[in-house]
């Protein structure tokens, strides 16, 4: 089996693949309330980031922790689209996979916060 769309190669490729990972980016913005908020929260925390971090290490571990939380919750939102695709009936696989994703999210939202909170406790004891 081929796909007609696995063609494209060298700066074509890159291009369309930008710019494709820039409507998604734009759909999530004005689809995803919670990805709504991350990106305004942020817009305040990377730019802290800056402020907080002794050194490049821990700016990029404060910067990364929140970026890593809208890379999770852009997969959510991809797993809840493809799950409601497939059927809006409850099914115990659907749930399963929601919740799952779900999960993934809380989890890096509760890392974010630790490495925040670590990062202050050790810049204002």
């Amino acid at each position: 089996m081929s796909n007609s769309f696995k063609g494209r190669t060298g700066l074509d490729r890159i291009i369309r693949a930008t710019g494709y990972s820039f409507d998604g980016l734009k759909m999530a913005y004005r689809g995803e309330s919670a990805f709504r908020q991350e990106t305004w929260l942020a817009l305040v925390l990377i730019p802290a980031s800056f402020w907080v971090g002794r050194g490049w290490v821990e700016v990029a571990l404060l910067a990364g922790s929140v970026l890593l939380v809208m890379i999770v919750e852009l997969l959510n939102s991809g797993i809840e689209a493809v799950v409601d695709r497939v059927s809006f009936e409850w099914h115990d696989l659907s749930k399963r996979a929601k919740d799952l994703a779900s999960a993934a999210v809380f989890l890096s939202l509760v890392l974010c916060g630790s490495v925040w909170a670590a990062a202050l406790w050790h810049q204002f004891p």
